[in-house]
């Protein structure tokens, strides 16, 4: 049925509202991973209801679902589904499969029942959406897939140039559980947290970040869950990285292939893309960055100056600028290590990518010095620092099951190395004697002697910040039963009850 009365009706989007460009038509332009305002700036607000990216099959379609719901005179869809991040995240694609192929009844990774759109890409829909509901919805719109912006914008503008259709019923709105964690007193700036490999790293990142970090809102219609300053440090990661059975990370690896490449490898200017992180360090400045310091170190290999800037000025006014800033690589004893520093991190989903995608990078400088000289460099650690290291409020639940899962199982794969050393306690003559030795070969560097715990233990821990605190705790423990020991007048053996 055609008629008039839907005229001027602009789009209200009850959720994300800060996130999307609203207008007057009956047109939705999902543009996937591309830009939103690259397809807007082809058309007028007259043309299209809204334009909205949508980048989780998991976190963002029951969103994108609701707000049509409560806008029932959008009638028709446009998906754009052009990127190579599109084809990674699969988000397009799966709302296509819910128009294409309907959902079913199920569950979410968390155990929480929801939809689950039938597609061979992962995707939930909120339980609380009734199923009449989405049914009216698949019913309903007319939707196309597009494979570039002009297409899209083509058939936004044959939508605009129709008869305007009547709305199919009155908005629908349903209600959303909102999830708040449970925090616990701790250090707001200035966190440092250390595993072997990245997937070790990121569960105590997340356990750290959901136990003590503070609640903020995002300034993009949510909250996040935050710590500032927080540096990761990961050992021993393999070169063919380490993925657990079965895998909890939110990767896998051919995604990681793909990402690897956007860190590597330049990539042309193209209209929706910003920018990748390789074509940052290739050709934005008009200089190869990652060439310049590995013939930088070949030159001079202990320099300080082994420097990658992926910053532009220009980002304040361009906005969209990058989250990873700078980039610093360093030879110490035959050994590289790469430092990275990110302005704003996603620790949930993005942060295991970005360690691997930096990794890569990092072997790669070693290899090509190995490969143009004579320095067979050791890979040293992988070092983040996230100045905003966050996890996004509809992560929430997935932190929780991985926390859960995992973290007591790393924290009983203790390897009880210690920077600061081994602490040898003994007594002699009616008081406590703790000598310090080297972690590698044993050698005494201090000693202390008092015979009250608190004061000794103070007195160690002043003298070596960086100890490892369950190695104080262990310290702390022995201290007392030394004090017990002369305070009986037995024998006291360090290790022994």
């Amino acid at each position: 049925m055609i008629t008039k009365q839907n005229h001027k009706i602009k789009y209200q989007p009850r959720y994300k509202p800060n996130q999307i460009i609203c207008g007057t038509g009956q047109t939705v332009i999902v543009t996937g991973w591309t830009v939103r305002n690259s397809v807007a700036n082809h058309l007028s607000p007259e043309e299209y209801a809204g334009i909205g990216n949508l980048y989780s099959p998991t976190r963002g379609i029951s969103p994108l679902l609701r707000n049509l719901l409560a806008n029932p005179h959008v009638r028709y869809l446009v998906v754009l589904n052009s990127t190579k991040e599109d084809q990674n995240s699969g988000s397009s694609e799966c709302l296509l499969d819910f128009f294409r192929q309907g959902f079913t009844q199920g569950k979410t990774d968390t155990g929480r029942e929801c939809w689950v759109i039938n597609s061979p890409i992962t995707g939930y829909i909120d339980r609380e959406i009734t199923a009449t509901a989405l049914e009216k919805l698949r019913e309903c719109l007319t939707w196309k897939e597009a494979k570039n912006i002009p297409e899209a914008v083509e058939l936004v503008k044959v939508n605009a140039a129709k008869e305007e259709v009547k709305t199919w019923g009155e908005p629908l709105i349903f209600p959303e559980i909102e999830i708040m964690p449970t925090i616990l007193p701790g250090t707001r700036y200035g966190h440092r947290i250390e595993g072997k490999t990245i997937a070790e790293t990121w569960v105590k990142i997340l356990h750290r970040i959901k136990t003590t970090g503070t609640i903020r809102p995002t300034g993009y219609d949510g909250k996040w869950q935050e710590l500032i300053n927080l540096m990761a440090i990961v050992r021993e990661e393999p070169p063919e990285f380490y993925f657990p059975e079965p895998n909890y990370l939110p990767v896998n690896r051919s995604f990681i292939e793909e990402y690897i490449d956007q860190i590597l490898a330049d990539a042309p200017d193209r209209e929706g893309v910003k920018y990748t992180y390789g074509q940052r360090l290739r050709s934005w400045f008009k200089r190869d960055q990652i060439e310049q310091v590995i013939s930088k170190l070949i030159g001079e290999i202990d320099a300080a100056s082994g420097v990658m800037s992926l910053w532009d000025v220009q980002d304040h006014e361009k906005g969209g600028s990058p989250c990873l800033n700078h980039i610093w690589v360093r030879v110490v004893e035959g050994e590289l290590s790469l430092t990275a520093t990110f302005r704003s991190n996603d620790m949930f989903a993005a942060w295991p990518a970005n360690a691997m995608g930096l990794r890569a990078l990092q072997q790669h400088i070693r290899d090509e010095i190995a490969s143009r000289s004579n320095y067979d460099l050791s890979m040293g650690p992988l070092i983040t620092i996230s100045q905003s290291a966050h996890i996004y409020d509809d992560t929430w639940e997935n932190v929780e099951k991985i926390i859960n899962n995992e973290y007591a199982k790393i924290c009983k794969e203790r390897d009880y190395y210690d920077p600061s050393g081994n602490f040898l306690v003994a007594v002699e003559s009616g008081k406590i004697i703790v000598k310090q030795t080297t972690p590698g070969s044993g050698e005494e560097v201090a000693s202390y002697e008092g015979k009250k715990p608190l004061k000794l233990i103070r007195e160690i821990c002043a003298a070596n910040p960086g100890i490892i605190l369950e190695h104080m705790g262990y310290l702390g423990i022995e201290l007392q039963k030394a004090a017990e020991c002369i305070k009986k007048g037995k024998e006291y053996v360090q290790d022994q009850i």
